[in-house]
């Protein structure tokens, strides 16, 4: 019969904190979007992964068209240079002998 005495007591006390704590959350409106919140991690990861995906892409697509760029001018310096490939193969063959020839000097002293 003591135990009664002790254990009522201590379960109002109880009961009266879980009201006041299921009022205090609903005040400062805990309950009001239970979904979104689960959500907006996930959301917030995508959009995160998306960005990422978009600056490698475009990253490429920019060294893509470098490359191009570059071929352009290679393809449109040789274009202007086929007339010139007679003293291109001339100056090529001196360079050629010219680098024998030293090669041959240091060889011999």
């Amino acid at each position: 019969m003591l135990s009664i005495f002790l254990l009522i007591p201590l379960s109002l006390m109880l009961f009266v904190v879980a009201i006041w704590a299921v009022r205090y959350a609903v005040r400062s409106n805990q309950f009001e979007d239970l979904d979104n919140a689960s959500q907006r991690i996930i959301l917030d990861d995508r959009q995160e992964r998306r960005q990422v995906i978009q600056a490698h892409e475009s990253a490429k697509e920019a060294s893509q068209k470098e490359t191009l760029q570059k071929q352009i001018l290679q393809t449109d310096e040789l274009s202007l240079n086929d007339g010139d490939n007679d003293s291109l193969a001339e100056t090529t063959k001196q360079e050629q002998e010219a680098a024998t020839f030293d090669s041959d000097n240091k060889t011999n002293q």
